[in-house]
């Protein structure tokens, strides 16, 4: 049985690993599908030592947005609730519905923080009301705030 060889991934690859990792894998999976398609390269102790700066550039990079991240959960955070005036029909019901847009545009106009709306967990919300809005920032920050629907 021949030996494994071990590669450093350039891409992510399904059930194998994520780009720079180090896979051992068959030498004719090696030799016949990674190397040519340009999805690996053989680790070698330069390489090892490139994939390692990476990874520490990568990490240095992810902190930084987790504390941009953490500074504007406190932007939004000290704002407490937003304010969103709707049109009001019968029994306090409002004409269409509060959306994850709506919410990132209070936020824009009361904080200034541009926030992705795919990132904003809203309840349904029909009527009248105060509601509570959970913002995803970054992988461990979520904020919370609350949402006051008024008639306009």
């Amino acid at each position: 049985m021949a030996k494994r060889v071990q590669l450093v991934l350039n891409q992510d690859i399904s059930k194998l690993g994520k780009s720079g990792d180090l896979v051992e894998v068959a030498p004719g999976y090696a030799r016949n599908y990674l190397i040519p398609q340009k999805l690996a390269i053989h680790a070698t102790p330069g390489i090892l030592k490139q994939v390692e700066r990476r990874r520490e550039q990568e990490r240095q990079r992810q902190l930084e947005l987790k504390q941009q991240a953490d500074e504007q959960k406190a932007a939004i955070e000290k704002v407490g609730s937003l304010t969103i005036p709707k049109q009001v029909g019968e029994n306090e019901a409002i004409f269409g519905t509060i959306t994850a847009q709506d919410v990132a545009d209070a936020i824009k106009a009361a904080t200034g923080q541009e926030v992705d709306r795919r990132g904003i967990t809203i309840p349904d919300i029909n009527h009248l009301g105060t509601y509570q809005a959970e913002i995803k920032l970054f992988s461990e920050v979520t904020a919370q705030i609350d949402i006051q629907v008024v008639a306009s």
